[in-house]
């Protein structure tokens, strides 16, 4: 994986160390965990917070990152703010408040990104574009949450080229997004196992990736 992430990176000219990975372990054990982690990877990605409560404890000497990645209900906030460093999937105003409350309780402040909705498909979650700049700016008036960037899920295609545009239009929305709140963001995460070479070379600061690190799911898991 290190090695596509940097000929991907090579092809624009960029770093490959400006790309972070993130393994996206939901469904997998406690056991692959430690072990990718034992191999170097530090950041991990979970959808369930209940899946996740049921690996922690196995789990509590590895120092990784963890990063929230499905849709969050919002009476499930205040577990997600207690369990995980950051929140990539932040897609309405009253999340963003569930969050800050519970933020402030645990007396930290929660690293969020908001998750985009580029394509047409009603199974996927995400703010639409019109609702971007009034979503961020109440991110940026909560104290306890910090806003780093935008996330987006595109459409599954089998030629990876026709995810292109919609990593295209999220690197466009949040050049946008951050001069009109003049403020850096620096994450860009975008691109999955099939398809993130070229979510890097349309400048992706991070991928998530599961099926390239641990396998294939299967309905056991």
């Amino acid at each position: 994986m290190r090695g596509r992430i940097a000929r991907a990176a090579g092809k624009v000219r960029r770093e490959p160390d400006e790309i972070t990975l993130v393994g996206v372990s939901k469904t997998f054990p406690a056991g692959a965990i430690r072990e990718a982690y034992a191999a170097g990877l530090r950041h991990f990605g979970e959808n369930r917070i209940q899946e996740w409560e049921s690996k922690r404890a196995e789990l509590a000497d590895v120092q990784a990152k963890l990063h929230f990645i499905g849709h969050l209900q919002s009476n499930k906030s205040r577990r997600a703010a207690h369990l995980f460093d950051r929140v990539d999937s932040v897609d309405r105003v009253g999340l963003a408040r569930k969050l800050h409350s519970a933020a402030s309780d645990e007396e930290k402040r929660l690293s969020v990104l908001i998750e985009v909705r580029l394509g047409d498909e009603p199974t996927k979650s995400g703010a639409h574009e019109s609702d971007l700049l009034p979503l961020a700016e109440e991110i940026i008036r909560l104290p306890c949450l910090h806003l780093l960037g935008l996330m987006t899920v595109p459409p599954y295609f089998d030629d990876p080229e026709q995810a292109r545009p919609h990593f295209r239009r999220l690197r466009e929305l949040r050049e946008g997004l951050s001069l009109k709140l003049g403020s850096p963001l620096p994450v860009l995460s975008m691109g999955m196992s099939h398809d993130f070479e070229v979510a890097v070379e349309e400048g992706a600061t991070e991928i998530r990736v599961g099926t390239g690190i641990f396998g294939r799911r299967d309905s056991q898991q």
